[in-house]
């Protein structure tokens, strides 16, 4: 049997591109700030916040690299392009945030075991300016196109907007009441709460490079739809997975009453796909319906109609 592709093109804005290099310019610019001032005032959140913003740098540095890998053409040898690219660049990153969280925790640990002087009111101030940077460095990435690539850049900066918050409470606390211990203990609670959404931004990344159904389609819906399609007997080999972020496939065959009926089953199934479902890639193979066959070897299914 021949098969039938049927491809639809989505166009998005790459506005997301633009604004990495200009976050990129401002996280560095601030980490060096932070770093300094981190190591003036004794102070771990700010230096673990400077880390944090260095590694942020890199995540936005993969992240910008990513997107303009993913533009590419397709090749002889890459004939879907590079649209992955941005998929492992978000595994990276967030295998990346992990090893910085554990990297945060242990000094927080150690900190806790080994108290030190630490200037609070340095640490206020720091932190401050820090939250505005972050602020607006999230900003530039949340009017962006979402996909898993700049979701990872944005964990990366919404990570170090929380740091932010962790110094400057650390630092108020610390002026007013004197209690070093506020320092690290706000960075161990820090490192919980970006910890849940790294698990969750690398679990989604390994679910899409393992081809799982994209989040929001339901194999059994997609086919009963497909299946209720005049002139469509039943769909079976149903497979649909993830592209990109952006950008879902699908592939089937498909059992018709008459062959000769196939070019308007196909449009219809083609226009199902995209409407109802965003699956802009579809290859789908026609078979011919044997009713013997079908008796026999194919019992009627929950995507099967008589």
């Amino acid at each position: 049997m021949a098969h039938d592709h049927a491809h639809h093109h989505h166009h998005h804005a790459h506005g997301h591109a633009a604004y990495l290099p200009l976050a990129l310019a401002a996280t560095l610019l601030y980490a060096a700030v932070e770093a300094g001032a981190g190591w003036w005032a004794g102070s771990l959140a700010l230096l673990s916040d400077a880390g944090h913003m260095l590694t942020d740098a890199l995540a936005l540095a993969i992240a910008a690299s990513a997107a303009w890998a993913a533009r590419r053409p397709p090749t002889a040898r890459l004939s879907f392009g590079l649209q992955r690219i941005e998929i492992l660049a978000a595994l990276g990153n967030a295998g990346f945030m992990l090893a910085v969280i554990l990297g945060i925790a242990w000094s927080a640990i150690d900190r806790l075991l080994h108290p030190t002087a630490v200037h609070g009111l340095a640490v206020t101030a720091v932190a401050v300016v820090g939250l505005l940077v972050n602020l607006g460095v999230a900003w530039l990435l949340a009017h962006g196109e979402e996909t898993l690539n700049s979701r990872a850049a944005l964990l990366h900066v919404l990570g170090d907007l929380a740091g932010s918050v962790a110094a400057l409470a650390s630092g108020l606390v610390i002026q007013f009441t004197g209690w070093t211990p506020a320092d690290p203990l706000l960075s161990l609670l820090i490192c919980a709460l970006i910890l849940f959404s790294t698990l969750r931004l690398a679990r989604e990344a390994v679910h899409a490079l393992l081809e799982g159904v994209p989040a929001g389609l339901s194999l059994e819906e997609v086919g009963r739809r497909m299946a209720a399609v005049d002139g469509v007997v039943s769909v079976h080999d149903l497979h649909i997975w993830s592209l990109s972020s952006r950008r879902a496939a699908l592939s089937a065959h498909v059992v018709v009453r008459d062959l000769a009926a196939w070019p308007r089953i196909l449009a219809a199934l083609v226009e199902l796909l995209r409407e109802d479902f965003d699956i802009g890639h579809a290859t789908l193979q026609p078979e011919p319906f044997r009713p013997v066959l079908y008796a026999i070897d194919e019992p009627a299914g929950p995507r099967s109609k008589p």
